[in-house]
């Protein structure tokens, strides 16, 4: 029971306050009034006889600021010392803030933890090692990867690349993204695995040994343009479909190694020249720096630390190795070809060959596309877009304007439409452009010899057609044999190299048709007995 002289007095702010005034002059509760009180942060200004506590009147505003900082984390000894003015407001402040960062830095962990094993179904027995490495400090993970590092490059002497890689830390942010922590763990564990420190040591090695001597911030930026210009060459021969064994890809290869040769300059033995001796120079640097477990190791550094990834050679790296391979030599060209093209003659066989092929192509049912050729593993819809982009773009050269669309759907939801309306399009460009008596190209080659190549093109792929079909390959009889010869004349020195057009030469069957002999001569497996 209270004191009957206390209760319900001084709530007009204007005297002693009691505890019950306070409380429903504040919105605190009672109990909360009381230990505070008994803590030290409220002390009360005087007591009734009977033992009540009375505040004063600026104890409103001191109950405000001791809930104020409550509620934003702060501690009673911390409050404590600002009210008796041990410590600043500010000094508190910032301590408490900095606590309180901490706390968020280790929620922020333990999200991207969870949510890096719910993304990663990992299994229960690898919860313990991820939230171990999770919890390394930016010193210790320097520390894993130098430790790595040192061990790998034991004893191979300095160079650019070296200094690069030990350069190279993963400095993981206080907030990791959940991307962020899986790309750690997985860098974590591949520098356990062996094939990493010997790709990098072979790196390192290769560098060390060639590199231009006092090479500095200039050479390595010419050293990067080159790169830049062989991915984005490469990423566009691959979009236009030039092979890499292809006649055409023989002026690339030939602007790539031109922009390289400069930054040889200062290695021993530097090429002078485009030559041979360069060229399997270029193809031993290309084939060197193709380590995959090395471009994840910089793939997942990137990833660690936020910053861009390296460009995806992929199959720009391919076409250009491939390329190299094919054209170890600078291109000459035969011009005797060129004269032993009939215009006339083409165009008849181009005919003939779209007679017999269209055909086959309307043969082709829905649940026929996906049956397998012979050729590189394709879907007969894969063979059939590619037929009707072979169209498509002797049709554009003889306009002009080549097409650069390799890579996309040419067929649509009808594919004897497509090749239909592909083949009346090639044929009038053929025949209305004036194509099969100009020259085109940096060898001013005949118009006539690039129709003689999609006939070749055209009959070989039909053959495809016609083996995954189960249909007869002796395709276009009237003119197989002439153009089994063209083959012959255009393709007969094409290098059969990894990547590139042809397989090595096959032996046709004994009684094979013109149409078999040419695919035998293009590396395709015979069709099976009974065929053809």
């Amino acid at each position: 029971m209270g004191d009957p002289t206390v209760d319900g007095m001084y709530e007009d702010g204007a005297g002693p306050l009691t505890i019950g005034a306070l409380a429903r002059l504040t919105g605190v509760p009672v109990k909360t009034i009381r230990n505070w009180s008994d803590q030290g942060l409220l002390p009360p200004a005087a007591r009734t006889p009977a033992g009540y506590r009375l505040y004063g009147g600026d104890a409103p505003a001191r109950l405000e600021i001791v809930r104020s900082l409550r509620e934003l984390g702060i501690g009673t000894a911390a409050i404590r010392s600002v009210l008796r003015r041990e410590r600043t407001l500010a000094e508190t402040a910032a301590q408490w803030a900095d606590a309180l960062d901490a706390q968020i830095r280790t929620l922020r962990l333990q999200s991207a933890v969870l949510r890096t094993v719910a993304e990663r179904d990992s299994a229960a027995e690898e919860l313990p090692h991820m939230t171990e490495l999770a919890r390394l400090s930016a010193d210790e993970r320097r520390r894993i990867i130098a430790d790595f590092l040192t061990d790998a490059l034991d004893g191979v002497p300095d160079s650019a690349y070296r200094s690069g890689l030990l350069a190279a830390v993963p400095d993981l942010p206080d907030a990791p993204t959940p991307e962020q922590l899986g790309a750690w763990v997985e860098l974590a564990a591949l520098v356990r695995e062996p094939e990493l420190p010997a790709a990098l040591r072979r790196l390192a090695e290769y560098s060390a040994r060639t590199a231009p001597e006092g090479a500095g911030a200039e050479a390595e930026a010419a050293a990067v343009r080159v790169a830049e210009l062989m991915r984005a060459r490469a990423e566009a021969a691959v979009a236009a479909g030039i092979a890499p064994d292809s006649p055409a890809a023989g002026p690339v290869v030939a602007e790539l190694v031109a922009a390289w040769l400069p930054t040889q300059a200062g290695t021993a033995e530097a090429p002078a020249e485009d030559g041979p001796s360069a060229r399997a120079r270029l193809l031993e640097q290309l084939r060197t720096a193709a380590e995959p477990s090395v471009e994840r190791y910089w793939r997942l550094l990137c990833a660690v630390t936020g910053r861009p990834a390296p460009p995806d050679w992929g199959a720009a790296g391919t076409w250009t190795t491939a390329a190299l391979r094919a054209h170890l030599r600078p291109l000459e060209v035969d011009r005797s070809v060129f004269e032993e093209t009939d215009p006339q003659r083409v165009l008849y066989a181009y005919r003939q060959v779209i007679r017999d092929v269209g055909a086959l192509v309307a043969a082709v049912r829905p649940a026929d596309l996906a049956l397998v050729t012979p050729c590189a593993d394709w879907s007969v819809a894969r063979l059939l877009d590619h037929m009707v982009w072979e169209n498509l773009m002797a049709a554009s050269i003889a306009e002009g304007d080549p097409r650069t669309d390799h890579t996309a759907d040419h067929l649509g939801d009808d594919h004897i439409a497509a090749f239909e309306d592909s083949a009346r399009a090639a044929l009038a460009a053929f025949t209305g452009s004036g194509m099969l008596h100009r020259r085109y190209g940096p060898h001013d080659a005949p118009g006539a010899m690039i129709v003689q190549q999609v006939v070749v093109e055209l009959l070989a792929h039909g053959w495809d057609l016609a083996t995954a079909l189960g249909a007869p390959t002796g395709l276009a009889p009237e003119v197989a044999e002439e153009t089994l010869a063209a083959a012959h004349r255009i393709y007969g020195a094409a290098p059969r190299t990894e990547g590139g057009s042809f397989a090595p030469e096959r032996p046709a069957r004994p009684g094979a048709t013109a149409a078999d002999r040419l695919a035998a001569f293009l590396g395709r497996e015979r069709p099976p007995a009974g065929l053809g």
